[in-house]
């Protein structure tokens, strides 16, 4: 199962989702990866924990794709690296992403992580995170997925910025990939006891989004959770977020 975990609006906590539902995964006994696509190196960073970023990664993998050559490309699980957590593992993002874009577009090369992706084998699940723009990697972890989960932090601008995921999504699933779907809408940063965030969400159940029925709230303990470089699971397991995320993850079909 392929997931990307994707929202063009910032600050969404697209990152924080998709490592913590990897986690959660991988916590229960299955073998995990992440594939990070944002060049800030969110994911990577918060997965590498004190061992540090791994020198190779999808970056890597994209340039030995970038032209034709004559040499057999590398397998991408060259690029595939062992987190500190047990079957949880990484292709870790970088800089460098962020110029190799526009040359991999031009060149058309949207589909090639799809085929990598679908070659793998050993992995029960794949979480794919995504820069915050609908640009060449979040399109092609889009015509790679099964499904797409949505961030949505109860802001008003998170709710414009999610009629036009919806046309984006759309225009990809007619266009490369007919199984693509939005298999939920994630309630991130909910607070309880603020009037808002709960009309907010009723108006995204209004216009017919699937919304998963677990929330994940606003809480410093994510923050210290990423300074420690570990998702909530293993930081606190005994902490609401942690059993919030249990509960997303519960909701995954």
């Amino acid at each position: 199962m392929i997931r990307v975990v994707f929202n063009q609006k910032g600050g969404v906590g697209k990152s924080t989702i998709a490592c913590n539902l990897a986690a959660v995964a991988a916590s229960r006994g299955k073998q995990v990866l992440v594939v990070d696509l944002d060049s800030q190196c969110n994911a990577s960073q918060y997965l590498s924990g004190s061992s540090g970023v791994p020198n190779t990664g999808i970056a890597d993998f994209f340039k030995d794709h970038l032209y034709v050559s004559f040499f057999p490309s590398k397998n991408f699980e060259s690029v595939i690296h062992a987190t500190p957590f047990d079957g949880l593992f990484l292709a870790a993002a970088s800089p460098d992403l962020e110029e190799m874009g526009p040359k991999l577009e031009s060149r058309y090369k949207m589909f090639k992580l799809k085929e990598a992706l679908r070659r793998l084998e050993g992995f029960d699940e794949i979480y794919v995170d995504t820069p915050p723009a609908l640009n060449f990697f979040s399109r092609s972890a889009l015509i790679a997925a099964d499904a797409c989960l949505v961030p949505f932090d109860c802001d008003t601008f998170s709710q414009y910025a999610l009629q036009t995921l919806a046309r984006g999504i759309e225009e990809i699933r007619a266009d490369h990939n007919e199984s693509l779907h939005i298999e939920g809408v994630v309630i991130n940063h909910f607070q309880a006891r603020a009037s808002f965030p709960a009309k907010a969400v009723a108006m995204v159940k209004e216009e017919g989004y699937p919304v998963f029925p677990a929330y994940i709230s606003s809480s410093i303990k994510i923050r210290e959770s990423h300074f420690a470089g570990q998702p909530m699971v293993y930081f606190d397991p005994k902490h609401k977020l942690s059993q919030e995320f249990e509960a997303l993850y519960c909701c995954l079909s």
